[in-house]
């Protein structure tokens, strides 16, 4: 743990880290249509689970990467998954498209 708190502080020092947070282990899972089902979870039997997240401010995802081979967790058999941020989601960005062509195509008419 010490380990663990001198890396998070030298982030924090460096400007990279601009948040963290762990996840509890408690939760539900929504699935099916209009969310009708609601769940537990996560499930205990999930091969994969996400303890936390950290946001950092790096340069490319590169970066990031040597930034995540310096985690203290790496030794016990943590794994780190790094991945960039999206500026917006896909789904707003295909929703913003048809409706643009969708006014184009009133316009037109």
């Amino acid at each position: 743990m010490t380990q663990f708190k001198t890396w998070f502080d030298r982030l924090t020092e460096q400007g990279k880290l601009k948040g963290a947070q762990p996840l509890v282990r408690q939760g539900r899972v929504v699935s099916g249509k209009d969310g009708r089902v609601v769940a537990d979870g996560p499930f205990a039997e999930s091969k994969e689970a996400i303890g936390g997240y950290f946001l950092l401010a790096v340069n490319s995802l590169d970066e990031a990467v040597q930034i995540a081979r310096g985690c203290p967790g790496l030794e016990h058999g943590m794994t780190v998954e790094v991945r960039p941020v999206a500026e917006e989601c896909p789904m707003m960005a295909r929703a913003r498209q048809v409706l643009s062509e969708q006014q184009l195509a009133h316009a037109g008419a």
